[in-house]
């Protein structure tokens, strides 16, 4: 049973300036060690980094407004097949096992100047 969806669309230029003006302050509060080291070992770096915000944004609004969650207890990761996966931890992982959320389906796509991310959350 599908328990919720969430898509968002970001423009790559916007995580781009971003991070150039406010640097690791910024990304900081945004992504994990692991996501920024991932990000940063890329021919784009904005473009990892908006792709992987779009997700956590679109899985925000997968949940609802039912909780509060830290963008650092969302970490998108990737398996070795390169298929992309949220790690929830903290509240997130507190939230999931609560409303036994068993499987957390992401989907990332980037053309030109942006990227966007859909999640399905289900039962």
């Amino acid at each position: 049973m599908i328990y919720g969806i969430g898509i968002d669309l970001i423009k790559i230029e916007r995580m781009k300036n971003a991070s150039e003006k406010w640097g690791l302050k910024f990304l900081g509060r945004i992504f994990t060690e692991s996501e920024l080291a991932y990000c940063y070992e890329r021919k784009e770096p904005a473009l990892s980094l908006a792709v992987r915000f779009a997700a956590k944004e679109a899985l925000i609004k997968a949940i609802g407004s039912e909780v509060f969650v830290s963008l650092t207890d969302i970490e998108i990761m990737n398996f070795d097949n390169g298929k992309p996966l949220i790690k929830a931890k903290g509240r997130l992982e507190e939230f999931f096992r609560e409303k036994e959320i068993k499987h957390c389906h992401l989907s990332l796509s980037h053309e030109k100047e942006f990227g966007i991310a859909c999640v399905v959350l289900e039962k």
